[in-house]
């Protein structure tokens, strides 16, 4: 059953800068992202992840974004960041997803890449049911490429129930993260949010500013879903 008093959670994904680690940490997010994924704009190497995950705090959680990478190097990448989660953002089969986490040891998101035209030809259902072994599984615009491409698909399509935890991401904004709140979060067990391009200056330089709005409204929607169901958020 969905948890509407449940506060949704926030990750700020393609972090590779100090001072962003930072502003992240102070406006109140639940995780950071890094992308150890060549081919991005926004990678950065296992070794500058380790660094900048050091600067976090306890209770805010690392989170290493990988695409179609080998087991072997997923588990010696973490090796520095014992307390991260894995996010698996290619073609990961759920075999290789439990190979790649130690066998479940690690937490692990899986993203799932949802069509722009007609997001309900994807049957996240049985994706879901499908990576059963997964934390969460991290809603995206199917786009050319990997790794998220700031586009937006559509929210009303999705399933109106799924047995799972779901993290919503692709093109979220300050400007209309509330509204994807409200439409998806009553279709999951719990919803947490995920953005990267949405608050940033440039790829992978991002804005304290837009941050700090982000987690503004996301919080804005919390209260707004909960007068509308008539329950008290938590307070902690």
């Amino acid at each position: 059953m969905t948890n509407l008093q449940a506060r949704t959670r926030i990750k700020i994904c393609g972090l590779t800068r100090e001072q962003d680690v930072d502003a992240v940490v102070a406006a109140g997010a639940d995780a950071v992202g890094f992308v150890l994924y060549p081919p991005s704009p926004r990678y950065v190497t296992p070794q500058r992840a380790a660094e900048l995950a050091k600067r976090l705090p306890p209770f805010v959680t690392p989170v290493l974004l990988f695409v179609n990478e080998s087991a072997t190097n997923v588990i010696a990448a973490c090796a520095n960041i014992p307390c991260a989660t894995v996010q698996f953002h290619g073609e990961e089969t759920p075999e290789q997803c439990w190979e790649a986490s130690v066998e479940g040891r690690r937490p692990f998101l899986r993203a799932a890449r949802i069509p722009l035209g007609d997001s309900g030809s994807f049957d996240l259902v049985k994706f879901a049911s499908d990576y059963a072994t997964a934390q969460a599984i991290l809603l995206d615009a199917h786009v050319d490429g990997y790794g998220g491409g700031g586009k937006i698909f559509n929210w009303s399509r999705l399933p109106p129930s799924v047995n799972s935890h779901l993290v919503l991401s692709g093109g979220l904004t300050p400007a209309n993260v509330t509204d994807g709140i409200l439409q998806v979060r009553p279709r999951a067990l719990s919803l947490s949010v995920d953005v990267s391009s949405g608050v940033e200056i440039s790829k992978g330089v991002k804005d304290a500013e837009k941050i700090h709005q982000f987690v503004a409204a996301v919080r804005a929607a919390d209260v707004q879903l909960a007068k509308s169901h008539h329950v008290h958020l938590p307070t902690t």
